[in-house]
């Protein structure tokens, strides 16, 4: 997911996007006069993991170190009335399709500003969707991609959640209330559950995606559009989100198989500093796919929850911050024709870990162990180790 909470690149994009100025850092700034200006960092996150089973022989432990995301972030801004945004991504390759070591581009668009509390955003952006979505693996509470099982379109639809559109921003009651809707391309709705899993292919109708998303905090305000799964003991958080997304033949199977699309979500995070020696976190959420019967290993519900707490006390260079989280999606069918353990029957992952933070989303080291369960594959377990920077 896009990375904007970060460098002056995010203290630019803050301003079009309401993001909290803590969670900013300096960055490389070009100024052209009084709101004008160029800004850019970078960001990556790689690590060590072993899978059970996961080496060549299909017996013995993986051992691998891997570069799971490398971004750079373009910012820029025309006046206090126009921003923009260009950054990139390591491609996640669909199957069949394209080298993991090329670069994409996931985030490229203009935001007009035309009141304080009124946005028009249009170009390749997040549409609005779940929190684990709109926060993604830079931003999570225990860190990387953990969106891929119960948030399901964050990893597999558009180009990492991100669509071509338009959309309108908006936030309320000092930001405590925000409201976001547009229409999207939407022509890649299952990016990467496997082949013939795509809309608008032959025999689909060119409909547009609508996507909303309506969030209340009775707590502390949240500015911005995309979101975060941490605050690191910043914020006081009390959050609900409610989020959909609807297409019209959205949904092509690998059978010629043709449904409509919708997806509805509904999301809650509390984060409390403050509680004995640290800051306490908690959220949780609830997902309904459905694919009308034209593919049913992504057709049904899903459940997320997660825990963790950060220890104020420095230890070294950093703080600890152990965590908890839970996902399960229980699909209506099983996919046939794909290898992907997100088109299987169900699929639950426990994981537990913890981070070293060093710097909050800029400097990160996470340590975890998970355990996958699928209906129709053995189980497996992972231990991770992941390094997170952005500069």
């Amino acid at each position: 997911m896009m990375n904007l909470k970060k460098c002056a690149l995010h203290t630019a994009v803050a301003m079009a996007c309401g993001l909290g100025a803590q969670m900013a850092n300096a960055g490389a700034t070009i100024t052209f006069g009084e709101d004008k200006y160029i800004s850019a960092g970078f960001g990556f996150i790689g690590g060590y993991s072993s899978v059970e089973d996961g080496a060549a022989n299909g017996k013995d432990r993986s051992n691998d170190f891997s570069l799971d995301s490398a971004r750079i972030y373009l910012s820029g801004s025309f006046n206090k009335y126009i921003k923009g945004m260009l950054n990139t991504e390591k491609n996640i390759a669909a199957p069949g399709g394209g080298s993991s070591d090329t670069i994409q581009v996931i985030d490229a668009n203009v935001q007009f500003q035309l009141t304080p509390e009124v946005a028009i955003w249009a170009g390749r952006f997040l549409s609005p969707s779940d929190r684990a979505n709109m926060a993604g693996p830079y931003y999570s509470m225990g860190g990387g991609y953990w969106s891929g099982i119960a948030s399901r379109y964050g990893f597999n639809g558009g180009v990492i959640g991100r669509d071509e559109g338009v959309a309108v921003v908006t936030s309320f009651l000092e930001d405590h209330l925000a409201v976001s809707f547009g229409a999207f391309e939407g022509d890649n709705i299952f990016r990467l559950s496997g082949v013939g899993a795509q809309s608008e292919t032959a025999g689909s109708k060119d409909k547009l995606m609508y996507a909303g998303r309506v969030q209340y905090n009775f707590w502390d305000a949240e500015p911005g559009y995309y979101g975060t799964g941490s605050y690191f003991g910043a914020k006081d958080i009390l959050s609900v989100g409610v989020a959909g997304r609807v297409k019209k033949d959205g949904v092509v199977s690998g059978l010629g198989a043709i449904g409509d699309y919708s997806s509805y979500s509904v999301d809650f995070l509390l984060e409390k500093k403050d509680v004995g020696p640290g800051t306490f976190s908690a959220e949780a959420a609830y997902y309904y796919y459905d694919t009308d019967n034209a593919i049913l290993g992504e057709q049904g519900k899903a459940y997320s929850a997660a825990v963790a707490y950060l220890f104020q006390d420095e230890i070294g260079w950093g703080k600890f911050k152990p965590f908890v989280r839970y996902q399960k999606f229980d699909a209506d069918g099983v996919t046939t024709g794909t290898s992907n353990i997100r088109t299987g029957a169900d699929t639950k992952r426990v994981e537990i870990g913890t981070s070293y933070v060093i710097a909050p989303y800029n400097a990160m080291i996470t340590a975890s162990y998970g355990k996958t369960d699928t209906s129709t594959t053995s189980d497996t377990n992972d231990f991770k180790v992941a390094l997170q920077m952005q500069f």
